[in-house]
């Protein structure tokens, strides 16, 4: 098991012969491509990952990445902060054609014969954990905008429609 910084580069298939644990913490800062949907990259995520071999012989990679970032309020335009979650089920596979085999509780990984960039792979999970349209529950929204006095001159016009609400009365 190792806690800490997660590493840049793994062989996942290696890891999973192992069965090994890996959590640590991911600076916001190191996954710049989630950082922009995001307002600054103050904060980090958490992250569990499980490597191991399932009963079909097929590596695994398994877990949760967790943490808080802000977002803009598409309401106010304020920052929001946004909980993040995300389950990884990953199955490892070695081209596409080995991927569409792999049974549907896998999302497929093709890994070839590289090693992967660890850190990459959270970044891609958490975007497409991210919530489209952020926003407060409870955010003020101004709802009128200009001069307060052109507002009251359209009010004084005649409605248009009086003349139907007058032949409307003569015929009762």
């Amino acid at each position: 098991m190792s806690n800490g910084p997660l590493p840049n580069k793994v062989d996942p298939r290696k890891l999973a012969e192992r069965e090994v644990r890996i959590t640590g913490a991911v600076a916001l800062d190191k996954v710049p491509i989630l950082c922009q949907s995001l307002i600054g990259t103050e904060g980090s995520i958490d992250v569990d990952l499980q490597f191991a071999v399932d009963e079909q012989r097929i590596r695994t990679i398994t877990g949760s990445a967790e943490g808080h970032v802000f977002m803009t309020c598409q309401r106010c335009l304020d920052p929001v902060e946004v909980a993040v979650e995300v389950d990884f089920n990953l199955g490892l596979a070695a081209s596409e054609d080995a991927a569409k085999q792999l049974p549907r509780i896998y999302d497929p990984l093709i890994v070839g014969d590289e090693e992967i960039e660890l850190l990459s792979v959270v970044e891609e999970e958490l975007i497409l954990s991210l919530p489209h349209d952020a926003y407060h529950d409870d955010c003020s929204i101004k709802t009128s905008y200009g001069d307060a006095g052109a507002v009251a001159e359209n009010n004084d016009k005649p409605n248009p429609f009086s003349v139907l609400a007058q032949l409307k009365a003569n015929n009762k």
